[in-house]
């Protein structure tokens, strides 16, 4: 009888967390479903190297900056951001959630943006004609979508239904699922920033595609990220070099390698947290065979990659 029950309490033992999650049965994944900045790859009239090659034989891995959520027990889908690569990206975050359903429960605005915000056209009257989408939108990117066209029609027809944001304000989405909306600096010429903090059953991730420089932001990111289990943080840029046809004053982001110089004292734990996102075509990162995609993994980093997979 002795050895029944030490059978019985090592079965028990060895079924799981509490949460009832494994790899085989996730209760919510997140998937990267674009990694690149607003303008693509290839750029619209980009002449270098970077490019040259794509414009004939174009990288269906190169996406614009987005990612997909999927809460598997209550079969719900979410998407971060409304890239210009909207209609491939939806249909991916569809087959995740394996549902019949092709518009997600949720779209999560960060800012407006050309890459953040413009594939909700593809929810109006000349293309999908969508019913009532949910779309989480802050106070400023709300009255922007409802007052100017043509995203006004998508308001107007019902195309999309605006929930609201607020800063700082939890979104309690299932008992699996919350998110977080935070504001961050960043050109806010039609509405404000924010970054995101997506909450699963058992790890957390700090989403922050876009931001002037890490120390105009109120918050200390070495304490946000100490906070959670994955970053995936705002890598627009590599070095200054890269845009020397640009002036940087005009497009302010933290270059890689300033990120690199800030997070340097943080342990190895730390670092492994953080994945670049958010890469301009000029950025080598883009690139697996350069150097500095190279020192950036030898140093502990990682750079976002498409349709990776992460169970929270």
């Amino acid at each position: 009888m002795k050895y029944v029950g030490l059978v019985l309490g090592l079965l028990l033992c060895s079924c799981g967390p509490s949460t009832g999650q494994t790899q085989e049965n996730p209760m919510v994944t997140l998937m990267v479903l674009g990694t690149v900045q607003d303008g693509g790859s290839p750029h619209i009239g980009c002449k270098r190297e970077c490019c040259a090659g794509l414009f004939d034989q174009p990288d269906a891995t190169r996406k614009v900056v987005s990612l997909g959520v999927v809460d598997h027990p209550n079969q719900k889908s979410y998407l971060f951001e409304a890239s210009p690569d909207f209609t491939t990206q939806l249909k991916s975050l569809k087959n995740l959630a394996r549902t019949e359903n092709e518009t997600p429960d949720g779209i999560f605005l960060t800012h407006a943006h050309i890459g953040h915000y413009t594939g909700l056209m593809y929810l109006g009257r000349e293309a999908l004609g969508g019913a009532k989408v949910p779309v989480y939108a802050m106070p400023k990117m709300k009255s922007f979508l409802e007052n100017n066209g043509p995203w006004s029609q998508l308001v107007e027809l019902g195309n999309i239904s605006i929930q609201n944001l607020e800063n700082q304000k939890q979104q309690k989405l299932s008992s699996h699922l919350t998110v977080v909306p935070f504001t961050v600096p960043h050109r806010d010429e039609f509405s404000e920033t924010v970054g995101f903090k997506i909450i699963g059953p058992s790890k957390s991730v700090l989403f922050i595609p876009d931001i002037d420089k890490w120390n105009k932001w109120e918050k200390s990111i070495i304490e946000e990220i100490e906070n959670v289990d994955y970053a995936f943080l705002d890598a627009t840029f590599f070095h200054g070099p890269e845009i020397n046809t640009r002036n940087i004053s005009e497009i302010p982001h933290p270059f890689v390698v300033e990120s690199m110089e800030l997070f340097d004292t943080l342990p190895e734990s730390e670092r492994a947290k953080i994945h670049f996102i958010h890469l301009n075509h000029t950025n080598p990162l883009l690139d697996e065979s350069s150097a500095a995609h190279k020192s950036v993994i030898d140093a502990g980093y990682h750079v976002a990659k498409f349709h990776q997979k992460i169970q929270l």
